[in-house]
């Protein structure tokens, strides 16, 4: 609970059977997190007997992806803020008590890894990946004119209840790059967004998809994309209100 707000944190797991129990343990003992959803995506064999163990709520979704996995937890949540964040380690859980400051005063908070000062040696977070994430949050930020913003590939982000509940009505993707349509969509909206800086650690066992370079790319490619079919989609809608 964070100030009268009951507060919920999402945990979509594919592979994280090693790092998800401390992950979980860890929110709750930040004394915030009032509930844990680990969203079970086809999960790795002993995933949902170890998180059955923990005071999680455990919900499934068949559909592979992250997009729909995070999509999933969105739905069950319903507390009054909503993290996303990782099982897998990368993230400190008492940060969330920078992204709950921020929540008196902002619709969305959103993690920022690129402050080399937060960056645990061995974090895969290398100058092309901190390159990559800056341009793609920059050409977010200056074509859809919205707060300063550097980094969009982090997870870690709060939300408002009724600020999601308003954005996922438009939800079209279910991948890897969901992320990023859900920072379009919040722009679009005019949401009050913020970045803080968040640690980022090393990853507890190997991304499906960052701890591959060609797969990194394509997800690259599949954000600019995704950005550039707002961004016209936006544009057009425009032209056809002026006319």
């Amino acid at each position: 609970m964070w100030k009268e707000n009951s507060v919920s944190v999402i945990l979509p797991t594919y592979n994280e059977k090693d790092s998800i129990v401390k992950v979980i343990q860890d929110y709750f003992d930040t004394g915030y997190v009032d509930e844990v959803i680990v969203v079970n995506n086809n999960a790795v064999s002993g995933t949902k007997e170890i998180v059955d163990k923990t005071d999680a709520r455990q919900v499934y979704e068949n559909k592979q992806g992250y997009g729909y996995a995070i999509r999933r937890g969105i739905d069950e949540a319903k507390s009054d803020l909503i993290v996303i964040s990782e099982p897998d380690g990368t993230f400190r859980a008492s940060d969330i008590i920078k992204l709950l400051i921020y929540s008196d005063d902002y619709d969305a908070v959103w993690g920022t890894r690129t402050d080399v000062r937060f960056i645990e040696q061995g974090a895969n977070m290398n100058i092309a990946l901190r390159f990559g994430n800056l341009f793609v949050a920059k050409t977010i930020q200056f074509l859809f004119n919205t707060t300063r913003l550097s980094d969009a590939g982090c997870t870690l982000k709060l939300y408002k209840k009724e600020v999601i509940d308003d954005i996922k009505k438009h939800f079209t993707i279910g991948r890897e790059h969901f992320g990023v349509e859900l920072m379009v969509l919040t722009a679009l909206k005019g949401f009050n967004i913020i970045e803080v800086p968040i640690n980022y650690h090393k990853r507890i066992g190997k991304s499906s998809v960052t701890g591959y370079p060609s797969k990194t790319l394509l997800l690259s490619l599949k954000m600019m994309v995704t950005i550039l079919r707002y961004f016209i989609k936006k544009e057009h809608c425009q032209y056809e209100n002026n006319e």
